[in-house]
């Protein structure tokens, strides 16, 4: 069976992501790569265009992860920048995010998850949620695994930390009820892919 490939732009969510398969004793690789994302605020279409994109540069098993981050009360746009994260400028200019919302008492906010797996037959889709709030300052320090810059203001539910806080070992333990999309997928792929065009043929 082929390795599965992960394709990303983003070395931090590689690092990570390796991590759990790992445990799985699962190998992985990794292709760099910044793919195209369509000018649509649909994480679940973006995901698939992505996946789409990759398989027909490498011709192999592959799968991208895409996250949203949804603001509920965003100054005059709530919910934004949802699956314009990268696009928004939002993630790089965390101090501007910040003066945006100083005046803001709602700042519930969350991550929203999609990972797309595709073989070139079948598109398997899995998604996850972080729920939190926005910080009032940036706190932590970047880190490798860091899936976005946003981690230095997010606080997850039922913690006191934002996501840059906090140790590894805090940080998978969290006590929010995320889901994640990677844990989802793993668990499908250990049972499923092995029997992948038994299933196509159903």
């Amino acid at each position: 069976m082929e390795n599965l490939t992960y394709v990303t732009g983003n070395y931090g969510k590689y690092v990570s992501v390796k991590e759990k398969f790992e445990k799985e004793n699962i190998t992985i690789d990794y292709f760099k790569c910044d793919l195209d994302e369509p000018d649509i605020n649909d994480i679940k279409y973006i995901s698939k265009v992505k996946a789409t994109e990759a398989y027909n540069e490498l011709k192999k098993p592959v799968f991208v992860a895409d996250s949203g981050f949804y603001i509920e009360n965003y100054p005059n746009n709530p919910n934004y920048p949802g699956a314009f994260v990268k696009r928004s400028g939002i993630s790089s200019n965390i101090e501007e995010l910040l003066e945006t919302m100083k005046d803001v008492e709602n700042r519930k906010c969350y991550f929203l998850d999609c990972l797309t797996f595709y073989d070139g037959e079948e598109y398997h889709q899995f998604f996850g949620i972080s729920k939190g709030t926005l910080s009032k300052k940036i706190k932590g320090e970047a880190r490798k695994r860091a899936w976005s810059n946003l981690w230095l203001v997010f606080i997850p539910d039922n913690c006191t930390k934002t996501l840059a806080e906090m140790t590894d070992e805090e940080r998978i333990n969290r006590p929010d009820n995320r889901t994640s999309a990677i844990d989802e997928f793993i668990n499908w792929y250990k049972i499923n892919y092995k029997d992948i065009k038994k299933l196509n043929k159903k």
